[in-house]
């Protein structure tokens, strides 16, 4: 059994030298960085006590980092200390990764797998599924994989789009179609997820929800903000009991 999509690696390996460039075809998880390191950093800081005045503040904090791409969220991790794991089942998305990592003096450690290719002796503090779970096959392999990944009393962040005709509308037929911020064909809508279907999916695989904020942009402002709304993006904190 595999969690990897082919046709999912290989779209994503067709971009992988777009990662960084903040103007391309990843504009989208640019602007979204700056909401999702603040909500996680919050979430982290609060469960494992730690000062957010603190120079490194994920020092000793083993992250690891699902369907990392190019690096967009283990770099700023890396940043503030954290011993970051990146994993991807797209070889080029690894290499890219690694390239940028060299070039900014970050220790990371990349590899081209996917969860449950991992040995499951080596367990993490913080996991990160960021914009993930609606590309993998094998959806309950994949979040039994992370269970068996995530130390006890840890954390893990899922991120995700919800199932609902809204969610048609703004991220697909709006953000691949109209506004072309993604290209198209990037998102299937028949894999999005409900948030209620993915916590009872956590809570059967051990774990419990901590917090679920929606995630929402101000075209205004062109801003993400947190949000009471889930009917597009959302995300789960959870804690394995």
């Amino acid at each position: 059994m595999t969690t990897i999509n082919k046709e999912e690696i290989q779209k994503f390996s067709k971009l992988a030298n777009e990662w960084w460039d903040v103007d391309g075809k990843f504009k989208p998880l640019h602007m979204f960085n700056p909401i999702r390191i603040e909500y996680i950093l919050d979430k982290i800081s609060k469960h494992f006590q730690i000062s957010r005045n603190r120079k490194n503040l994920l020092q000793n904090i083993e992250i690891l980092d699902i369907g990392c791409g190019g690096g967009l969220i283990s770099e700023p991790m890396a940043q503030l200390g954290g011993k970051v794991t990146g994993i991807d089942a797209a070889e080029k998305n690894i290499k890219v990764a690694s390239l940028h990592s060299k070039k900014s003096d970050l220790k990371i450690n990349y590899l081209n797998k996917s969860p449950e290719q991992l040995n499951s002796k080596k367990k993490f503090d913080v996991i990160l599924n960021l914009e993930i779970v609606e590309h993998v096959n094998n959806l309950d392999l994949y979040l039994k994989s992370c269970s068996h990944l995530l130390k006890k009393n840890g954390l893990m962040f899922t991120a995700t789009i919800n199932r609902t005709l809204m969610s048609y509308v703004k991220a697909i037929i709006g953000a691949e179609y109209i506004l072309r911020w993604l290209p198209i064909g990037t998102h299937d809508w028949n894999k999005f997820i409900k948030p209620e279907e993915l916590e009872k999916q956590l809570f059967d695989k051990n774990f419990r929800t901590e917090d679920l904020k929606g995630l929402e942009f101000n075209p205004i402002l062109k801003k993400w903000k947190k949000s009471d709304d889930l009917s597009v993006n959302y995300i789960i904190c959870s804690i394995k009991n």
